[in-house]
């Protein structure tokens, strides 16, 4: 791995999805913000849900789904940085378990300091994401800061009654991942100069790979719920999950799913400084997790796996499924009911 003249990371404190509101401050500003109110019968899924996208019902078979996601550069590289944004983006359809449709362009550039051309580098990368989802970038907006920010708003359609949203769980549900964890570890260990050349193929080649299985999983009541794993790690989004659903999950720390070679840089204090704040946000709301394995839970994931609630009777139909479209997985826990903690860890 060469390492590039100009580092984009270092125009950033936190990298990708770490570099999100901590999710106390969050919920106060949405709380205290009358703005948020909604009452259109049509806003199938609003920001009352907390869910990954925002679903509007134009008519009887038909809706549309809106999402924008943005952040500040997770990797070097100019090409893969926009690539690794995309991936993130239309993966907030995909979690709906919707159809993409096309882009547009969110681009906050230094444009004094850093070359036009490192954002049409950007732009390039985040079009290759585009053409393997099958869409185009049919615009977008830009303006001249000082942090270098891209990201997509991303449309999509899905029929009413098909809609995944993170709530839908029922008791007895498997719980399953589709990509294994350790990006925002990666993406530190890039930031502070200590990640190897396979670390490096690792993290650019889990957060390019696109969610697409979920526009699959929308066609079958068998899947009953769906979220992508984002900014708030893996423990945040199966508490919004369980929570949702009234009931409780149930996860076995030795099935989760790691990229290779993360322990390494755990035993190294190598992770972001938002897995604390994450950790201090939900650590009263889960039981069993005990020292340094916080770190698995708590990692902000930036374009990361989806978490898929299964009825137990389809196990089989769902895994052959996955198998037939070359997509991992990994069951990590059940669904059980409801009890003092919306998670917990054995």
């Amino acid at each position: 791995m060469e390492t590039p003249e100009i580092r984009l990371t270092e125009w950033s404190e936190g990298s990708g999805c770490g570099c999100k509101i901590a999710p106390a401050i969050l919920d106060q500003i949405l709380l205290s913000s009358g703005t948020f109110k909604q009452n259109d019968p049509n806003l199938l899924v609003g920001n009352s849900q907390k869910d990954d996208a925002a679903v509007y019902q134009v008519s009887e078979d038909l809706a549309i789904i809106n999402t924008v996601d943005f952040f500040t550069p997770i990797v070097d590289d100019p090409f893969e940085f926009g690539r690794i944004s995309a991936a993130n983006a239309i993966s907030d359809i995909y979690a709906m378990g919707g159809k993409p449709l096309f882009a547009n362009a969110i681009l906050s550039w230094p444009v004094e300091k850093l070359a036009p051309d490192l954002a049409a580098k950007v732009l390039e990368g985040a079009k290759v994401i585009c053409q393997k989802a099958g869409i185009e970038i049919a615009g977008g907006h830009s303006i001249a800061a000082k942090d270098p920010i891209f990201g997509l708003s991303v449309n999509g359609i899905i029929h009413p009654k098909k809609i995944k949203t993170n709530q839908g769980a029922q008791e007895g549900d498997i719980i399953y991942l589709t990509k294994p964890l350790g990006i925002g570890i990666l993406a530190t260990a890039l930031k502070r100069s200590k990640i190897d050349q396979k670390g490096y193929s690792n993290l650019i080649e889990v957060a390019c790979k696109i969610n697409s299985i979920g526009m699959e999983l929308g066609n079958h009541e068998e899947v009953h719920a769906i979220t992508d794993v984002t900014g708030f790690g893996l423990l945040g989004h199966l508490i919004e999950m369980a929570e949702g659903a009234h009931l409780t999950a149930e996860i076995i720390l030795s099935q989760l799913p790691l990229i290779e070679g993360i322990q390494e840089y755990i035993n190294q204090f190598i992770f972001p400084d938002n897995t604390y704040r994450n950790w201090n946000a939900f650590n009263t709301k889960v039981r069993g997790i005990t020292g340094m394995d916080l770190v698995k839970f708590c990692d902000p994931q930036t374009s990361g796996g989806l978490l898929i609630a299964v009825n137990k009777d389809n196990k089989e139909w769902f895994e052959t499924t996955l198998q037939n479209h070359n997509q991992a997985f990994w069951e990590i826990g059940q669904f059980i009911p409801k009890n003092e903690y919306p998670v917990i860890v054995s």
